[in-house]
C-alpha cells in the first residue's frame, strides 16, 4: 500500500506535465484504435465469409460476364447444393456520392444461401411476389430513411436507364459484423428489361454464388466447376467466398499496409514523449533516490518506483483513450455512412491498445529506472545541496 501511495504522489507532483503526458497517450491510443478499426473494416467481408460458399466468375476479370446457362451446368456438379446468379448493378441514388452496394440476384436461392441475412417471412414473400421489389439492409435504411413501401430510384450506369424499385423488406444481420448496407432486387426483372433494350447483353451473369455440401471439398468442387468450361468463350475461376473477398482487399493492399504502419508510428512517437517525461522525472529526483538508498531501500525498490509511475500514467492514458475510441468510432461510422458497411471496435483492437500502452509504459521507464537504481548515494546527496 505504501508503494502505491508513493507512485500516486510522484505522479501528481508535476500535475501539468503528467496531465499533458496522459493527454498525449489518450490521443495516441485513440488514433491507434481508430486506425486499427479501419483496417478491420477493410477485411470484414473476408472474415464473415462462409466456408460452404464458393464464387464462380469469369477467369479474365469480373468485368467480363458469363452466359446464364452456366448455372445449370454448375448445379449438376457433384457436391453442389445450390446456385444463385448475382450481378453488381452500380446505380446512382440521387447523387454519385450516395454509394451503397446494389445486387441483382436470384432471390430465392440467394437468401437461402445467406442465413446471416435475417428477413421476416412475410417480407420475403412480398419481395418474391414483386418483380420490381427490393430488400435493403437495416443500416442502409437508417442512413437514407428508407421504409417498407418506399420507392428507390436508381440511375443506371452499367445497366443504362432509370430504374425504380419498391422496398418490400429490410433485413437485419445475425451478427454485428454482418453487412446490412446492401440492396438486393430481382435479376430476372433486370435481365428482362435489358433483353428488350440491349438484346446482346441479355442472359449474361456477373458471378454465380455456389453453396456446397462439404467445405472440405471446396478445392475439389472448384476444380470440377472450372473444368467444365475449359476452352469455352468464357472460362471460369471458382474460389471460396473468402478468397473472392480478399481479392478486392488485395487491390488496395498498399493503403491497408500504410494505415497499419502509421498506427504503429503513432505509438512509437508517444513512446518517445513518455520516455522523455520519465527521464526528466528521474533526473529531478536523483537526490530522493539516493536518500532512499541511504535509508536502506534496495536499488530494485527504487527502480520499481520509476517503473510503477510510468506504467500508472500509461494505464490512465490507455483507459481514457480506449473509452474514447467507442464514441469516436460510432461518430466516424455515422459520418461515412455505407462506405464501411461494418465499423465497430473489436476486442482484438482493445487488447492491442492496452498492450501497446503497457509496453510504452515499461519501455519508457527502463533507462530512467536503471539510472535511478544505480545512482551513488554520495553523488545523489550532493545533488540536493
Amino acid at each position: 500500500m505504501q508503494f502505491l501511495k508513493l507512485i500516486l504522489r510522484n505522479g501528481l507532483r508535476h500535475k501539468l506535465r503528467t496531465g499533458l503526458t496522459v493527454l498525449g497517450l489518450v490521443v495516441a491510443i485513440l488514433a491507434f484504435g481508430l486506425l486499427q478499426t479501419v483496417v478491420d473494416a477493410w477485411y470484414v467481408g473476408a472474415n464473415s465469409a462462409a466456408p460452404n460458399r464458393l464464387v464462380t466468375r469469369n477467369a479474365i476479370s469480373l468485368t467480363f460476364p458469363m452466359p446464364l446457362h452456366y448455372r445449370d451446368k454448375i448445379r449438376a456438379v457433384d457436391g453442389v447444393r445450390a446456385v444463385g446468379a448475382a450481378n453488381w448493378f452500380g446505380g446512382i441514388y440521387q447523387d454519385p456520392k450516395n454509394f451503397f452496394p446494389q445486387f441483382a440476384i436470384d432471390p430465392a436461392p440467394y437468401f437461402a444461401m445467406y442465413p446471416e441475412y435475417r428477413l421476416k417471412e412475410d417480407e420475403l414473400r412480398a419481395f418474391l411476389r414483386d418483380r420490381k421489389g427490393a430488400v435493403i439492409g437495416r443500416k442502409l435504411a437508417a442512413t437514407y430513411g428508407f421504409r417498407i413501401g418506399d420507392t428507390i430510384p436508381l440511375q443506371g450506369t452499367i445497366f443504362p436507364g432509370t430504374w425504380s424499385f419498391t422496398v418490400r423488406g429490410i433485413y437485419d444481420g445475425a451478427e454485428t459484423k454482418t453487412d446490412t448496407s446492401q440492396m438486393f432486387f430481382h435479376w430476372d426483372y433486370v435481365n428482362e428489361v435489358i433483353k428488350s433494350k440491349i438484346p446482346r447483353r441479355a442472359d449474361q451473369v456477373g458471378v454465380f454464388v455456389v453453396q456446397i455440401d462439404d467445405p472440405a471439398r471446396s478445392a475439389e468442387i472448384s476444380h470440377a466447376i472450372d473444368r467444365q468450361f475449359v476452352n469455352s468463350l468464357a472460362e471460369t475461376l471458382t474460389e471460396t467466398e473468402k478468397a473472392f473477398q480478399l481479392g478486392f482487399v488485395a487491390m488496395t493492399e498498399a493503403i491497408v499496409v500504410a494505415i497499419r504502419i502509421v498506427s504503429f508510428v503513432v505509438i512509437f512517437i508517444i513512446l518517445a514523449v513518455m520516455a522523455n517525461t520519465m527521464a526528466m522525472t528521474a533526473r529531478e529526483r536523483l537526490g530522493e533516490y539516493a536518500t532512499l538508498k541511504a535509508l536502506g531501500f534496495a536499488p530494485g525498490y527504487v527502480a520499481w518506483l520509476v517503473l510503477g509511475e510510468s506504467v500508472a500514467i500509461a494505464i490512465v492514458g490507455a483507459g481514457l483513450g480506449i473509452a474514447a475510441t467507442f464514441p469516436v468510432s460510432a461518430a466516424f461510422a455515422a459520418k461515412v455512412g455505407t462506405l464501411f458497411p461494418v465499423f465497430e471496435v473489436s476486442g482484438g483492437t482493445v487488447a492491442l491498445q492496452a498492450g501497446c500502452a503497457i509496453a510504452v509504459g515499461v519501455a519508457a521507464a527502463l533507462l530512467p529506472g536503471r539510472r535511478a537504481a544505480r545512482v551513488k548515494i554520495v553523488e545523489g546527496l550532493r545533488a540536493i545541496g
